[in-house]
């Protein structure tokens, strides 16, 4: 059996809007990427922008979607902000 890490992930934005929540604590798989959790979130929470259009930060700092994460990452996902 796998193990699971806790992590922290952050919306912003639309994204926020659409989990209805600044942050929140999860459970992922060790070694899941963020590409698969912002998939998986995606589904959970409906969101509306495609992978392509978001950037993702772990620990503050811009990441690669196939980093894989950590037990204590704090996750960001950050979609293009508009102006205006």
């Amino acid at each position: 059996m796998s193990s699971t890490v806790e992590i922290t992930v952050l919306y912003f934005a639309a994204l926020r809007e659409q989990a209805g929540k600044e942050q929140e604590k999860i459970h992922v798989a060790e070694g899941c990427t963020a590409a698969a959790l912002y998939e998986q979130l995606s589904q959970q929470y409906r969101f509306t922008l495609p992978q392509e259009r978001v950037r993702v930060a772990v620990n503050h700092q811009f990441a690669a979607w196939d980093i894989a994460l950590k037990a204590g990452d704090i996750l960001a996902f950050i979609p293009p902000v508009a102006g205006g």
